[in-house]
């Protein structure tokens, strides 16, 4: 009972061969997970390039608009400062 006997050590090669020899179930299974894989990183860094592309674009309006806002700013104080001086 503690060893294996000649049909088991038969059954398992048998199951061994199924596996890894048998038209390569396991080694297809394991090349469609690395390509998927592949495929999930490669999205990743392609959604890191759209946000990095998008907070440029939020950082350049922002800057549009403070400016405008300042210049604004400065065209209302120069008649205030007209009328002072």
């Amino acid at each position: 009972m503690g060893t294996f006997s000649i049909w088991h050590w038969l059954i398992v090669l048998a199951v061994v061969l199924l596996l890894f020899g048998g038209g390569g179930k396991i080694p297809k299974l394991m090349r469609d997970m690395g390509q998927g894989i592949n495929a999930f990183r490669k999205g990743l860094k392609e959604e890191d390039k759209k946000n990095a592309a998008g907070d440029d674009e939020k950082k350049a309006i922002e800057q549009e608009a403070s400016i405008s806002t300042n210049v604004t700013a400065e065209a209302e104080e120069q008649p205030k400062k007209a009328a002072k001086g």
